[in-house]
């Protein structure tokens, strides 16, 4: 039986024997679907993008064909999620928070040390919190099927060391192009700049931009350790991704074919969680070995840091509505058995 987001993504439309058999192969189309995203192969990211697809060809009997355009080959977040609006592209999957320009409660997501592992963002993104969420999304253009993972973001610079709050002062700090990771490290001193993915490893290298905030595996990925010589595991930022389906293009499939498409995208997620934590652990371990400084503050640091951006939060909760905010951190609590 499908889970709650199952439902949701289907339309609530679904027949019973669909959701007990299986898709009739027979009512599925030939059809090719255009997948992008902004990391590169080798990325969780992608690992999952080629499950994912892998799981469409077996479950639509080799009728529906998922190309993939990994490295942003296709344009940036911001870019793809337009040219889904627009039926240009069929899926993309990017860090949630982003759709915070189209929905305003997706920047809940986006809150700062929001979590305290992964399995415990999975309880809530894949719970009530997290489905409220996808519903907002058809009215904007967009269908989400599946909340994926990036993981816990941590600083990087080619100044000096972060040991402690105030060595973050006045670093231009690449963010993504959303507003709470921008006012985030303003709150913390920096100068946040916010950049498309696919500029950041010129900005680095150039010295546009002194550092950035990714998970490890993003840092081994793109090498961003050819242009960065410290680190910090600051883990400010748990960011969940939403794999999303274009509506006009959801809009013209069937019900098996829906079936397909949402079946995979939780399967896949399953396993994506999986290699990203596994390959979060290990390129840790592999930035050390590229000579990059790794520094990792202490508990009193970090409260620093959380008592510096509390401001932000009060802010960014009234205009995210503080109904969501407070509907979120029920769960979380929740999640922690509280």
């Amino acid at each position: 039986m499908f889970d709650r987001l199952t439902k949701l993504a289907l339309g609530l439309a679904v027949p019973l024997a669909l959701m007990t058999a299986g898709p009739a192969l027979a009512e599925i189309r030939d059809q090719t679907v255009k997948f992008a995203s902004a990391n590169n192969k080798g990325h969780p990211q992608v690992t999952g993008m080629e499950k994912f697809a892998e799981l469409v060809k077996e479950k639509s009997g080799g009728k529906i064909e998922v190309k993939l355009f990994p490295g942003g080959t296709l344009g940036g977040d911001v870019q793809t999620v337009s040219a889904l609006q627009g039926g240009v592209i069929e899926m993309t999957v990017l860090n949630a928070g982003i759709l915070a320009s189209n929905v305003k409660e997706f920047g809940a997501v986006d809150l700062p040390f929001l979590f305290n592992s992964g399995e415990e963002a999975d309880k809530v993104m894949d719970g009530p919190f997290g489905t409220s969420l996808m519903e907002r999304l058809p009215a904007t253009g967009l269908v989400g099927v599946a909340y994926w993972e990036l993981g816990f973001r941590n600083l990087t610079n080619n100044r000096h060391p972060v040991t402690k709050l105030e060595d973050i002062k006045g670093l231009k700090i690449r963010t993504i192009q959303s507003p709470i990771p921008v006012e985030l490290f303003n709150a913390l001193g920096a100068n946040a700049v916010p950049l498309p993915y696919t500029e950041l490893y010129t900005a680095l290298e150039t010295g546009t931009v002194d550092g950035q905030e990714n998970p490890s595996a993003n840092i081994i990925n793109a090498k961003f350790y050819e242009v960065q010589k410290y680190m910090t595991l600051t883990r400010h930022q748990y960011n969940p991704q939403i794999v999303l389906v274009s509506k006009k293009f959801w809009d013209g499939l069937n019900d098996e074919e829906k079936t397909v498409l949402q079946q995979a995208a939780v399967e896949a997620r399953d396993f994506q969680r999986k290699v990203s934590r596994e390959q979060d652990a290990a390129a840790l371990e592999e930035i050390r070995k590229t000579g990059m400084e790794v520094s990792e503050l202490s508990p009193e640091e970090t409260q620093k840091l959380r008592d510096a951006v509390k401001p932000m939060i009060e802010k960014f909760s009234a205009d995210i509505g503080q109904e969501t905010v407070e509907a979120l951190f029920k769960e979380i609590g929740t999640a922690r058995g509280q």
